[in-house]
């Protein structure tokens, strides 16, 4: 921290700039010099400054309308990210097999702390509409991948997420902890989330766990259809079979010796958290 006037400490440049990289988002995309100073709480003088080094980095573009954006120089550095890296690249040519079976939407995330972070997202021009994006985030108890890396998560975190709150999306987001307790307990039995209308009522997903060498789960990949009309056993078997071969493609013991088609889930939690 570096010191200002009073003797109070005030943010470092590290903070600074990461104010002003936080102040993109969705509906943020592009914004003008004065509105990234604002948003980031800067005077317009050090906001100039520290802009004009990210752009000259890479870090941001300026547009011919004079609004700044997220460059490409971020993103390649963001693409080396471990989790996602071998991750995506492993996966993919399962997500393709998924999105080639069913021509709906597919994807593949992972948890940051008590969100889900998704990774690779394959979507259909015909499909249900979906709120999510790569890089893009959600939380985990209003979404099928979500209630997967929950169900699996070590139990302080699954605590953590009970003791809520736990932010509705929908009418049909569980907010209840007792109700989202009983949900993952049904999560870990089945080794299967289905999500109806609880990200947006005309959408349901259906979602399955990845796993890593160690066994832990890593990752979840779901499928999203139109809600009217989805019959879940039918996308289940599919979406079990991508996760599985992800799975044994990251080298998970069990995926290599079970049955195609068979998931017996490894509980993570505590005994007393099945209803």
């Amino acid at each position: 921290m570096s010191p200002t006037q009073g003797g109070q400490s005030g943010p470092s440049v590290t903070e600074r700039v990461l104010g002003i990289l936080s102040a993109f988002g969705p509906g943020a995309e592009s914004l003008t010099l004065s509105g990234i100073a604002r948003t980031a709480g800067l005077p317009l003088s050090t906001a100039h400054r520290l802009v004009g080094e990210l752009a000259a980095w890479g870090a941001l573009e300026r547009g011919e309308d004079g609004r700044y954006r997220i460059g490409l120089r971020l993103w390649e550095v963001g693409a080396l990210a471990p989790r996602s890296l071998g991750l995506r690249e492993r996966a993919m040519p399962y997500l393709e097999d998924l999105y080639e079976a069913t021509r709906q939407n597919v994807q593949l995330a992972v948890r940051d702390g008590h969100e889900v972070v998704y990774v690779e997202r394959l979507a259909h021009p015909e499909a249900v509409r979906v709120f999510s994006r790569v890089g893009g985030r959600m939380p985990l108890n209003a979404t099928g991948v979500g209630q997967v890396l929950l169900a699996f998560a070590p139990p302080a975190v699954q605590e953590e997420v009970l003791a809520g709150p736990l932010p509705a999306l929908t009418p049909r987001t569980i907010t209840d902890s007792g109700d989202l307790r009983r949900t993952l307990a049904a999560v870990r039995r089945e080794g299967v989330a289905v999500c109806d209308g609880m990200v947006d009522l005309l959408s349901l997903s259906v979602a399955a766990p990845v796993r890593g060498e160690d066994e832990r789960v890593v990752a979840s990949l779901s499928v999203v259809v139109p809600s009217a009309g989805a019959e879940p056993r039918m996308i289940v078997p599919a979406v079990r079979a991508a996760a599985r071969g992800i799975s044994r493609a990251l080298g998970a013991p069990s995926a290599r010796r079970r049955p195609a088609g068979v998931v017996t889930p490894l509980p993570t939690a505590p005994a007393d958290a099945s209803p």
